[in-house]
């Protein structure tokens, strides 16, 4: 793979509470603004195929991980043997069924990307694109913030990037800030310099988001919370534990910022109990671990029931764009990019799903979208356990 994504900095992580795994950096990658030069190296991923009696196959990944292909090819696969690949509402449920303990976790990730990869089937026989099996899109055009996860936290970097995101058209940058409560006041002051160079660099029209994933608590959230309003922060994503639903709900009613969260949240049910208390502002579904296309259908039909705001992560761009353009700029007024990993997502794929002057627009191929470019390939095996 040319021109690999690059690292110059990693997210926070919730057992950075722990020095021995706040110290520990993965391997820095060399930067490359063209995609022709840089880093070289192997990539290897899987791929879920589902085959059927009518020559269609339907196909969802790179998989997140080991786990899922076993649970896929241990759990779920007899199950799907000589089924129609139409009923996807009966198939998701007993698949949810048959895993009595698999309600979140690796468990349901996998029945997630079984039920992408049925999706799949249905657009290519129909020969629709899966947005248009969903109602079809609602809106033209999707605007589109990039996730800068990777980039360097210097505030004289922070400027460069987010000026060179903003001239590429996107609406806002997230930043994944390494800092928390255990780091003191000089990690607040860290914190507070990141975003503040974001701004300077965007301006007043650009949005700028933050990222802690589950690593600080109230106390700090809300310091920070207040330190970061004057840099018109558009939310605050994930600062709290994802099991710490009361706090979170407690946490939403007394921020001055936004608080966006429920990337590692799974089914309806879940994203439900959330609403129910007013757990957040923002709410971040990931198709490929949430429950896939059938459960975002629902998740999405909560949303615009409670009247909150739902922006999906952005794991795999394909998946998560079937979904956003079903529904209305209210409830979806903005997509998510990685940055630095998209490329390595959809490496494989023939038709890579990008933003263009920084919007999405919705997909028209038929399926989903992740059919795999064969010359990329130099070897591949089917896995079995």
């Amino acid at each position: 793979m040319k021109g690999a994504p690059f690292r110059e900095e990693r997210p926070a992580a919730p057992r950075d509470i722990y020095p021995a795994f706040r110290r520990v950096n993965p391997p820095a990658r060399k930067p490359s603004d063209n995609p022709e030069i840089g880093e070289t190296r192997k990539l290897a991923q899987t791929f879920l195929q589902i085959d059927t009696d009518e020559g269609v196959s339907g196909i969802a990944g790179p998989l997140s991980g080991e786990a899922t292909a076993i649970y896929i090819e241990k759990q779920i696969k007899p199950l799907l043997i000589g089924q129609d690949p139409f009923l996807t509402e009966y198939l998701w449920d007993v698949m949810y069924r048959t895993a009595v303990n698999g309600r979140m976790g690796e468990n349901m990730i996998a029945i997630s990307y079984v039920d992408v990869a049925l999706w799949d089937i249905k657009g290519k026989f129909l020969k629709q694109p899966v947005v248009r099996l969903l109602g079809g899109p609602v809106q033209e055009r999707l605007p589109v913030y990039a996730s800068a996860v990777g980039f360097s936290l210097a505030p004289d970097k922070v400027k460069e990037r987010v000026a060179k995101l903003k001239g590429e058209g996107f609406c806002g940058t997230k930043w994944f800030l390494r800092k928390g409560p255990v780091d003191g006041i000089q990690g607040e002051r860290e914190n507070i310099a990141v975003i503040a160079a974001a701004r300077e660099a965007s301006g007043p029209d650009v949005k700028i988001m933050v990222d802690a994933w589950a690593y600080w608590d109230i106390p700090y959230t809300l310091k920070m919370a207040d330190a970061l309003k004057e840099f018109d922060v558009t939310w605050i994503e994930e600062p709290l534990h994802y099991a710490l639903r009361d706090s979170y709900a407690e946490l939403t009613r007394l921020s001055p910022i936004p608080i966006a969260g429920g990337e590692h949240e799974f089914t309806r049910w879940s994203f439900k109990d959330l609403m129910d208390i007013r757990a957040m502002d923002i709410y971040q579904p990931e198709p490929m671990w949430a429950g896939g296309i059938s459960e975002m259908v629902k998740i999405g039909a909560l949303a615009t029931s409670y009247g909150v705001k739902l922006m999906y992560h952005v794991y795999y761009p394909v998946a998560s764009a079937h979904v956003s353009f079903a529904l209305n700029p209210l409830t979806t007024p903005m997509g998510e990019y990685l940055y630095n990993a998209a490329d390595e997502y959809q490496y494989f794929l023939k038709k890579p799903l990008k933003p263009v002057n920084g919007f999405f627009y919705p997909p028209e191929a038929p399926g989903i979208g992740m059919d795999i470019d064969e010359q990329k390939i130099e070897s591949e095996r089917e896995l079995s356990f």
